[in-house]
């Protein structure tokens, strides 16, 4: 749960601060954090929680079931919102593939790719974060 703190008639709202979860990369992950993220932010929010379950899906298939990760969701300037999925892999990294009609797989990144503004990896020597932003007023 956010704080917000009140502001006076006709001053402009406070974004709610960043929420940060750090939880195990497994699949009844994904519909819980959808739904935290959609609380924090509070407004309709279909896009961010796309983006969080394409990320945490994609640890969970590429990475391992029961990895530790941690998930960041921050307003950016100029209100947008840009999400991050940290985990302990820095080797396994995302690959933009253009799946076909009979592919089993490959279309998170697609999706991820085509709502958001822009996405890319942070490689540490013992993690990497991938991360996508989204601009604001997405719905």
């Amino acid at each position: 749960m956010h704080h917000q703190t009140p502001t006076a008639a006709g001053a402009e709202a406070v974004s709610p601060p960043e929420l940060a979860v750090e939880l195990l990369a497994v699949p009844k992950a994904v519909p819980e954090l959808r739904r935290a993220v959609r609380g924090h932010l509070g407004a309709a929010c279909s896009e961010v929680q796309l983006c969080v379950s394409e990320l945490l899906g994609n640890v969970i298939r590429h990475v391992g079931e029961g990895t530790p990760v941690r998930v960041r969701v921050a307003r950016v300037e100029g209100g947008g919102t840009r999400v991050e999925v940290t985990d302990p892999d820095p080797r396994v990294l995302p690959v933009l593939l253009r799946a076909t009609g009979e592919d089993e797989s490959g279309r998170g990144l697609v999706l991820l790719d085509a709502v958001a503004l822009r996405w890319g990896v942070e490689q540490g020597e013992a993690s990497k974060t991938v991360w996508c932003e989204v601009e604001a007023g997405e719905e």
